[in-house]
This record gives structure tokens, sequence and C-alpha cells, in this order.
């Protein structure tokens, strides 16, 4: 069997007074009309904390600096097309003003209760942000 090629991503929960930020994704051509986090693929030569402060620098126009980010969940995860490795982090502390940087991809922020999650969520997000509230920090999904 040949060896794999994993695709890793980074992805953001942002929480505050027990809300968290969601976005709904728009035009991407990946669960459109559905909500997620602030998050995307490694590009490469960046660690992963520095790749989850670049994006959400470029998604939401906020500053986060490596030691307000704490990995709270790591998620194995098969797709129809490849494997993954999707990293999330929490983070309770950031400067600027959240904004939608990616009009042309997402369509809507808000915060929403964690406990009361939309029904349209991304499934492998909401299963991420539920392990993060029942302190479960890995997972294996899509197998």
């Amino acid at each position: 069997m040949p060896r794999t090629t994993i695709v890793s991503a980074v992805h953001l929960f942002l929480v505050e007074n027990d809300q968290i930020l969601l976005l709904r994704r728009f035009n991407t051509g990946y669960g459109d009309g559905q909500y997620s986090v602030i998050a995307r693929h490694l590009d490469g030569g960046e660690d992963v904390y520095s790749a989850m402060a670049r994006e959400a620098k470029e998604e939401a126009g906020i500053d986060i600096c490596r030691k307000s980010l704490e990995i709270v969940h790591c998620m194995h995860r098969q797709t129809e097309n490849d494997e993954r490795v999707d990293w999330f982090f929490t983070c309770h502390k950031w400067n600027g003003e959240i904004t939608n940087m990616e009009p042309h991809k997402c369509d809507e922020l808000r915060w929403v209760g964690i406990n009361d999650l939309p029904n349209n969520m991304v499934d492998y997000v909401g299963e991420a942000i539920a392990n993060y509230k029942n302190g479960i920090k890995f997972s294996v999904y899509g197998w």
C-alpha cells in the first residue's frame, strides 16, 4: 500500500462568555451555507501556531499571539479524496475588532451559544466542538 499524503488544517474556536464565533461558508465549493469556524489548510513552511495566527488575521482581521492559543482537539479524518489532520485551537484573548475580511467566502460572522449550535454546521467541525466541550483531545472521523 502506498504511503499517504496527509492534508493538515487549523481551526479556531474563538470563545467568549459561553459563545463561539461561527462563520457561514459562501461561494467556496465546500459546505456553502453551512457554519464553521475560522480555518484553513497549512500553506507549508509554517508551524500550526503561525498558521492559526495568520488565518485569524486574514479571515477575521484580529491579531492573536501564539501564547494565547491552546490546542484543544486534534482530529484524524478521512474524506472521499484524502486523509486529513485537523488542529483545533481555542483563544480567549485577541487584539482588534472581529471583521469579515473575506465576504467573497463568508456571508455571515456571528456569535452563538456554544451549547446551541445551528443545525447546518459543517459536520466534522460540529463534532470537534462537541469533543472540545467534553474534554476529548483526539478523535478519528469518517472511517
